[in-house]
């Protein structure tokens, strides 16, 4: 019983792994891995890239999922008919793509991280600009290969976030900046009630990093199963459930800068090393999509890590690892930490603006896929979305247009799920209230085991087993919706800012 489905788990646990050792080099590239070695690392990912593509897509993948699906023992075992219906999903799509093509686009995106680097540690556009080219037009052959019928950004969204339509993001982007730019108005017009004068100062590297892992800790992520380590943008990756690694960057003069990065990426982590085993070496075993995955970084970072419960009990650590917040009233600390101010780096967006420089990258994303925006204009006109957007012009390349790894690496469509987790999150945290009614009290003498306990069983065990609509709403109740989230913005930072209303 079970046989067929057994030779096609064997099948997919190979293919799994080496994904998971392409992961491993691209993880060591922006790390690691000496400047020199760019042109080599290339080939290496792009010949790995193309021997787990030919693996997939090949006839005798299909069979064997042919025969597990019309297996029984299989079909009638929910785990089982998972993994066989996501590889399925996966293959319908990777087979449209020529093994050539997926060997190619991870040498450029190789290639064109690389020139990034280099590109933003000199501020200069010019040197990424014929990479962002080949990455366009990349994406765009990607569209084509896969198919659409309203708009060719679908195709590339749904890569990160399957069944969401770039006119829907569009209709809640427009939601979104209706609500938020007069919050950010009547914020501004008493942005002296805030300061964050206490987060300036110099702060040592070391002990950012050591009180950073001590609240990682406490949250919940597993050191045993991942490490941190330095880059030059900080992310999550993953090589098994049982090897799953945050990275973060510092700013000795600003504490900001690494605590939440690395609040951030647990929130991340923590998904991952909460799949379910049942689901490992297979396409299940991974989160439900970039969305849902954006949803439990923002929940860490922000409605865990940013609040005033949470505070109540880090708040006595961060005095002890660093004097010089002995100086600072807690109430002084708690709003720094929350202040709003239009800025010009998105990883250090504050809740209320956040969302508008998502809105900037994908409007310039959609512009530049339709050829209305030639890539040489891109530093312009990223320049003027952010006057108009955030009333800032970046002085300089580093800053505006390069400061974000995405588009060196592909990852064209990605985007618009940062704002639709933080959707997401606000959603799932009210539910989680409603079921944990202490749960903030609970915050405040350092317990946070039964929030990762409800997300374990209610999001992160099921990895891709649903559909990200479905998942929201076995989690939730409801379909996804701005409201919960717009509601907390308005009521947090108008107390914060005593706005009243």
């Amino acid at each position: 019983m079970g046989q067929q489905f057994d030779l096609l788990k064997a099948r997919l646990n190979e293919i799994s792994d080496v994904n998971h050792a392409t992961a491993v080099l691209g993880w060591e590239q922006e790390t690691y891995m000496p400047s020199g070695a760019a042109k080599s690392r290339s080939e290496q990912l792009g010949t790995l890239s193309k021997i787990s593509h030919e693996m997939f897509v090949a006839q005798a993948t299909l069979k064997l999922l042919k025969a597990a699906a019309a297996e029984q023992d299989t079909m009638k075992n929910a785990k089982k008919a998972a993994i066989v219906n996501i590889a399925q999903q996966d293959y319908d799509r990777a087979h449209k793509l020529p093994s050539e093509f997926v060997a190619e686009m991870a040498r450029v995106n190789s290639q064109a991280t690389h020139a990034w680097i280099d590109a933003r540690r000199q501020s200069k556009f010019e040197l990424f600009a014929p990479w962002l080219k080949k990455n366009f037009d990349l994406a765009r052959r990607a569209a084509d290969y896969f198919g659409y019928q309203d708009h060719i950004y679908d195709a590339l969204l749904d890569q990160y976030e399957p069944g969401m339509k770039s006119a829907e993001v569009t209709n809640i982007f427009a939601d979104l900046r209706d609500q938020t730019v007069p919050l950010v108005k009547a914020i501004v017009a008493h942005k002296d009630r805030v300061s964050d004068d206490c987060l300036h100062g110099q702060f040592d590297k070391q002990v950012q990093e050591d009180l950073a892992k001590k609240v990682a800790t406490q949250l919940g992520y597993d050191f045993n199963r991942g490490r941190m380590d330095y880059t030059a943008h900080p992310f999550c990756t993953h090589f098994s459930i049982d090897d799953v690694r945050i990275t973060t960057r510092t700013d000795e003069t600003m504490f900001n800068t690494m605590f939440f990065s690395v609040m951030h990426e647990v929130g991340h982590a923590l998904y991952e090393q909460g799949v379910s085993h049942d689901y490992e070496r297979t396409p299940t075993g991974t989160g439900c999509s970039l969305g849902l995955h954006e949803s439990q970084s923002r929940m860490w970072e922000n409605l865990v890590c940013r609040s005033r419960e949470s505070w109540v009990h880090f708040y006595p650590q961060l005095c002890e690892a660093l004097p010089v917040f002995k100086q600072t009233p807690f109430d002084t600390f708690y709003k720094a930490i929350n202040k709003v101010e239009p800025s010009l780096i998105r990883v250090e967006a504050d809740e209320v603006t956040y969302n508008l420089h998502i809105m900037v990258r994908f409007e310039m994303e959609m512009a530049m896929l339709e050829g209305k925006l030639k890539i040489k204009d891109v530093p312009e006109a990223w320049n003027a979305k952010y006057q108009d957007y955030l009333g800032l012009t970046p002085e300089n390349d580093a800053v505006g247009c390069l400061q974000d790894v995405h588009w060196s690496g592909g990852l064209i469509g990605y985007f618009p799920t940062y704002t639709l987790g933080n959707l997401i999150s606000v959603q799932m945290f009210e539910r989680i209230k409603k079921d944990i009614p202490d749960l903030t009290e609970q915050f405040k003498r350092g317990e946070f085991s039964q929030l990762l306990a409800w997300l374990r069983k209610h999001l992160h065990q099921h990895g891709r087993r649903y559909a990200p609509t479905d998942l929201i709403k076995r989690a939730t109740g409801k379909a996804l919706t701005a409201k919960p989230y717009i509601a907390y913005l308005k009521s947090k930072f108008g107390d914060i800012y005593g706005l009243g209303g």
